[in-house]
């Protein structure tokens, strides 16, 4: 059995280990930012294909005690690193650290650097390049003030990258932020799902895919296929279970909107180049003037905000009419407003009922939840 970390969006960690158990992980912990698990190379392939909320699969190889880069250099040498990939290709190492006692991290990741490279040149007379862009290999090492942890990363490019989207927006919501969201909110597909922002269409094709039982890494390549040790046949049988589970395209509760006909184009292509342009309605619409498009659902969006649109008045005027439109017109939806903006609940002048702490990427967010109950959710001023 091997051991694995997966890291997350940060408020994610709970969806992630739930997702991990089901897909057949074992042992799944979680910590700050991700979950730990144990498995074999299996097990790896199969959550690298089907997570919706890990942001990566990294497989730990080391884990010691250290006091100084000298012991990072030793440590990393003692490796047998032509077990797990070939000098021809090119590699990466990143260094994250959690109250380090080492001066410099660049001094500490060029040693880690050095160590891998100088065991390659001793046992094969060649040393593997690097490539900060685009890496065949990357090497993630830890610290702690008292622990050095190094991982061999199986994903290879991040995995919120589903090889679906081929434009986004002025911000782009990460896709398996987007996919915890939409668990979050407690959308399961047959129940009707509206983002009246919509913008790329992020959160549509999420949920298009869930519908649909389409594996979020079915488009695309890991890491892993290029280690020593990848086993081709089981891969394939793997990615075959997971192609026979897909049902046909056909059209779905889920509607899209937003003002911007910008917006409505980018999210149209998106879902055309991704093969789902049939499951979505899509159409140019101003919420507040909008109606429901079912008695009931589910109300997931990333509200414009000021990063987005910068501050000022107009922001300031959008939310208690979002708010009255809500109440008027969404009765019997709940609505989910992810956003930086944490004025958002004083004046969109709504009751909320959860407030979850989310990031995307370093930005903190808030996912707050509005259920449209009649008669009430309106404040008394």
């Amino acid at each position: 059995m091997k051991q694995f970390f997966a890291p997350c969006p940060r408020g994610l960690e709970t969806v992630l280990c739930d997702e991990l158990r089901a897909i057949g992980a074992n042992d799944a912990v979680i910590f700050d930012g991700g979950a730990s698990f144990r498995g074999n190379l299996e097990i790896a392939y199969r959550v690298n294909l089907e997570s919706r909320i890990a942001s990566r699969i990294l497989l730990k190889i080391l884990e010691c005690g250290y006091e100084n880069e000298n012991d990072l250099y030793r440590e990393t040498a003692s490796l047998p690193w032509d077990a797990w990939f070939s000098p021809d290709l090119t590699i990466k190492v990143a260094l994250t650290a959690t109250k380090s006692r080492l001066n410099s991290l660049d001094f500490a990741t060029l040693r880690i650097k050095d160590a891998l490279c100088d065991k390659f040149r001793q046992s094969h007379g060649k040393r593997p390049s690097v490539d900060t862009v685009n890496p065949d290999i990357r090497i993630h090492a830890h610290l702690t003030s008292d622990r050095f942890s190094l991982y061999i990363d199986t994903s290879g490019d991040a995995l919120f990258k589903r090889g679906l989207r081929q434009s986004a927006g002025d911000a782009p919501l990460r896709e398996n932020l987007a996919a915890g969201i939409l668990h979050l909110s407690g959308w399961k597909p047959g129940i009707p799902l509206l983002d009246p922002m919509c913008g790329s269409g992020t959160f549509l094709m999420e949920a298009a895919q869930m519908a649909l039982s389409i594996a979020p890494g079915s488009g695309r390549s890991f890491a892993f296929e290029k280690l020593a040790n990848f086993d081709r046949q089981k891969w394939e049988a793997i990615r075959n279970q997971s192609l026979e589970k897909r049902k046909p395209v056909e059209v779905l509760k889920i509607f899209g909107s937003d003002i911007l006909g910008r917006a409505i184009e980018t999210a149209r292509k998106n879902l055309i180049e991704a093969g789902l342009e049939k499951t979505v309605e899509l159409k140019q619409a101003n919420f507040l003037e909008m109606s429901a498009p079912m008695p009931n659902g589910i109300i997931v969006t990333n509200p414009p905000y000021g990063v987005r649109m910068g501050e000022g008045d107009e922001l300031a005027a959008l939310y208690p009419r979002i708010g009255d439109a809500l109440k008027k017109k969404f009765s019997g939806w709940n609505a989910y407003f992810f956003t930086a903006d944490m004025r958002l609940p004083k004046l969109i002048r709504l009751s909320t009922s959860r407030r979850i702490p989310l990031y995307n990427g370093a930005l903190e967010c808030r996912l707050f939840e509005y259920r449209m109950v009649e008669g009430g959710n309106r404040k008394v001023r």
